[in-house]
């Protein structure tokens, strides 16, 4: 096959196929002028002859200070629908209270019922009106969000979102509730636990102070008893030395008075109550043998028996070793001479 033959005809298919194409894109120009001439200019001459505005959706403004509520009621028709469209573009859709694209719209209808620019622009915005209203009530400002909510029942009262707007506001005031009952409830009972610290405190305290009125008598009456037992054993001691007691222990063998005497006791030591005995209310005796020698002094102390056993035997012993007699005499001569003593300890005598 000649290949030049087929090269000429690709060329020839390639060159139908451009006209083709610019006619296709000729008609969509034409089509988009018409949409333009026939459709678009028109409805933007209705807006602008209205002195309105039909915005669909908010337009992004710069931050501005929020404007004082309106004298909607001393504004005519166009009036409204101008600071309605300007409230638009400054995304007051919903607030402030008395000066909002809503509220503007809503007094339009009111002049002249059926107004298309205020119907179809409260029906285009309440999409985002309604998110305003949402925002409001997840930042827990009730009192807002019920206004706007309000404001949305008026531009179209059966509106399925007005139900679900209502019900999460009373969701999350419950859930508020809840969390302000709970923070009421931990209030009260740290309130209550505080009490309490300080009734036991106080508690605390009297028992503390009970206690050591306690301690203080009970140790008045353990100083009582020792002085008591000490001058029961004073009253013993000077029993013992008596002359009845000097005459029992006086040497037989028939010596006159000048040349035998008797030890006289002229120096006694009270014992030491032990203080175990003292606290555990013990009472007992203890018989002593000893030796008084020839300077009157005490030797050779000894335990013949004792009750109860070992427990008064160390203070009685102390006690006898620190005496001083007059030494007896014995043919006219001082002499060491044997004595036998017992030593009491009573209590409550």
């Amino acid at each position: 096959m000649d290949t030049r033959y087929l090269r000429s005809s690709s060329r020839l298919e390639r060159g139908a196929v451009r006209p083709v194409t610019l006619a296709i894109i000729a008609v969509f120009v034409l089509l988009a002028v018409a949409a333009w001439l026939l459709i678009i200019k028109p409805h933007q001459d209705l807006v602008d002859a209205d002195s309105g505005g039909h915005p669909s959706t908010p337009v992004t403004a710069t931050a501005r200070t929020v404007p004082a509520p309106a004298n909607v009621e001393a504004m005519d028709l166009n009036q409204l629908l101008a600071e309605a469209r300007k409230a638009m573009n400054e995304q007051r859709v919903l607030a402030p209270a008395g000066n909002n694209a809503f509220e503007f719209y809503l007094k339009a209808l009111e002049k002249q019922p059926g107004n298309p620019v205020a119907t179809d622009a409260l029906r285009e915005t309440f999409p985002f009106a309604a998110s305003s209203a949402e925002q409001e009530i997840n930042q827990r400002d009730f009192n807002e969000a019920q206004r706007q909510i309000d404001l949305l029942a008026k531009a179209d009262p059966a509106n399925y979102t007005l139900t679900i707007l209502r019900s999460k506001l009373d969701a999350q005031r419950k859930v508020l509730d809840k969390q302000q009952q709970q923070e009421l409830d931990q209030q009260h009972q740290q309130q209550l636990a505080a009490q309490k610290a300080a009734a036991d405190k106080v508690e605390a305290g009297k028992q503390a102070e009970q206690l050591a009125a306690q301690t203080a008598i009970d140790q008045q009456k353990a100083q009582q008893a020792a002085r008591e037992a000490a001058e029961r054993q004073q009253a013993q001691v000077a029993r013992a030395t008596t002359p009845a007691a000097a005459a029992a222990t006086k040497p037989s063998g028939g010596e006159s008075g000048e040349q035998a005497r008797a030890a006289v006791l002229v120096k006694s030591a009270l014992p030491r109550y032990p203080p175990n005995a003292l606290r555990s209310g013990q009472e007992g005796w203890v018989d002593l043998d000893f030796t008084v020698n020839a300077e009157g002094n005490v030797a050779n102390v000894r335990v013949t028996d004792s009750q109860p056993r070992r427990v008064f035997d160390r203070a009685a012993t102390d006690a006898v070793n620190q005496w001083k007699f007059n030494p007896a005499v014995k043919d006219g001569a001082p002499a060491a001479v044997s004595m036998h003593r017992r030593i009491e300890f009573k209590l409550g005598q």
